[in-house]
């Protein structure tokens, strides 16, 4: 199948299918006039990387999980590596969450005391 046919099963973009393919992810063969054509079996491949993608694994994370991408990756029993790698993932996920939090709370902190101010204490701010 070639790249568009490929995008519209899968429900990727045509320009992520070249980043999963630059990724070393999937692998396509090149006609004689340059178009890519993929196998068919490919499909399952990229839905596992999408899914593992908006699951916050980065493509780098999804090369761990190259072994089960051509079936169903949640029935794959995890090994210690891709363990390792999602529990990575999460702590990555934490800190940022953390990080975010701490900026919305000074904002929120900052805006009570101006408001505060330029109000004489008549308007707060939600919490």
């Amino acid at each position: 199948m070639r790249i568009g046919e490929l995008a519209e099963v899968t429900g990727a973009s045509v320009r992520a299918l070249r980043h999963y393919e630059r990724a070393g992810l999937i692998v396509s063969e090149r006609a004689a006039n340059g178009y890519r054509f993929y196998d068919p079996a490919v499909a399952v491949r990229v839905r596992n990387i999408r899914s593992l993608v908006r699951a916050g694994l980065t493509l780098d994370d999804v090369q761990v999980f190259l072994p089960c991408l051509d079936r169903d990756v949640t029935a794959s029993p995890p090994t210690g590596r891709t363990l390792e790698v999602a529990l990575r993932r999460l702590a990555v996920m934490e800190e940022r969450i953390a990080a975010q939090v701490a900026v919305r709370d000074r904002l929120a902190a900052a805006l009570a005391e101006a408001l505060a101010e330029a109000t004489g204490g008549r308007i707060r701010p939600v919490a």
